[in-house]
C-alpha cells in the first residue's frame, strides 16, 4: 500500500524543527541544563481519523492557539483509503496549557472529525506505560530497546522480557536485565505449542506488547484475549511480504 505525504506550504514551522535553542528544551530522560529555562515541557499527539480538509491546520492551530511550538509533524494518508493519520511532536508552557486542558483541546479534535484515536502524551508528567517485549534468537532489537530505556529515551516500566530462546545467566542480555531487576521468561515453543496461555498469565498487567524480532505469530485467540495493542518491530517490507525470507519474496516478485 503506498502513502502520500502531506504537507501544506503555508505551514511552515509544521514540517522540520521550531527556531529555538534546543538548549531551552528537555526531552524525556534528559537532565535539565541548570542555565536554561525549566518551563517547556515536552509533547506527542497521535490522531486517525477520516480523511478531510483542514485536519493538518486545525491539529496546529490547537497547539499554536495555547502558545505551544511544533517540533515536528508526520502526516499519511493512505492512498484511496479516506483515512488520516498524524503524529506530532511540540514544546508547551505548562502553566499556559495545564494538563487537563489539553486533553480537552484534543478530545474537541476528536469529535469534529470524528476521529478513531487522539491520543496525547507528556511523558515527564504521565504515568508510564507497562511493556512487554517479547523475543527470540537474535538480540539486537532487544538491546537496542534496552539501552534506550537504559538512556531515559523510552519512558516505559518493563514489566518482564519473553523469550522462545533460552539465553545463559553469562550473556550480556541477561546480565543487563539481572542487574536492572527486569525477569527473564523461557518459554520454549514447538509447532502445535506457542505457551499463548503462560504468555497471557504473564501480560495481563501490561498497556501494549512489543514484539521485538519475535519469530513466531501470535493466533487471532491470543489477540482477542490480550485486547490491548502488539507493536511489532521489523523491516519495512511487512505487509507486503509476510513469513520467511522476505527479501527472497522480493526478487521472486521482480523488485
Amino acid at each position: 500500500m503506498s502513502l502520500v505525504q502531506r504537507a501544506s506550504p503555508s505551514l511552515p514551522k509544521l514540517f522540520g524543527f521550531a527556531k529555538r535553542s534546543f538548549k531551552s528544551l528537555r526531552f524525556p530522560g534528559e537532565p535539565l541544563d541548570p542555565s536554561s529555562s525549566p518551563i517547556l515541557s515536552y509533547g506527542i499527539h497521535v490522531f486517525h481519523a477520516p480523511d478531510a480538509v483542514g485536519i493538518v491546520a486545525k491539529l496546529s492551530d490547537c497547539i499554536a492557539s495555547k502558545g505551544g511550538n511544533i517540533l515536528g509533524a508526520s502526516v499519511f494518508v493512505p492512498e484511496n483509503k479516506h483515512v488520516f493519520y498524524s503524529r506530532s511532536e511540540f514544546i508547551f508552557d505548562p502553566i499556559k496549557w495545564p494538563r487537563s486542558e489539553m486533553d480537552e483541546d484534543f478530545r474537541k479534535l476528536l469529535t469534529t472529525y470524528s476521529a478513531m484515536r487522539s491520543v496525547v502524551r507528556v511523558p515527564d508528567h504521565d504515568p508510564k506505560y507497562k511493556i512487554c517485549i517479547l523475543a527470540s534468537k537474535q538480540d539486537h532489537c532487544l538491546v537496542d530497546l534496552l539501552h534506550q530505556w537504559q538512556e531515559g529515551r523510552l519512558p516505559v516500566d518493563i514489566t518482564c522480557v519473553i523469550s522462545n530462546h533460552d539465553r545463559g545467566p553469562n550473556t550480556h542480555v541477561s546480565r543487563f536485565l539481572e542487574r536492572h531487576g527486569i525477569p527473564y521468561h523461557y518459554l520454549q515453543t514447538t509447532n502445535t505449542d506457542k505457551r499463548e496461555g503462560e504468555i497471557l498469565e504473564l501480560v495481563q498487567n501490561t498497556d501494549f506488547l512489543v514484539l521485538a524480532r519475535y519469530m513466531q505469530l501470535l493466533s487471532g485467540d491470543f489477540l482477542k484475549s490480550y485486547g490491548k495493542d502488539v507493536i511489532n518491530i521489523h523491516h519495512g517490507l511487512l505487509p507486503s511480504f509476510k513469513g520467511g525470507k522476505p527479501s527472497k519474496q522480493i526478487m521472486f516478485a521482480g523488485f
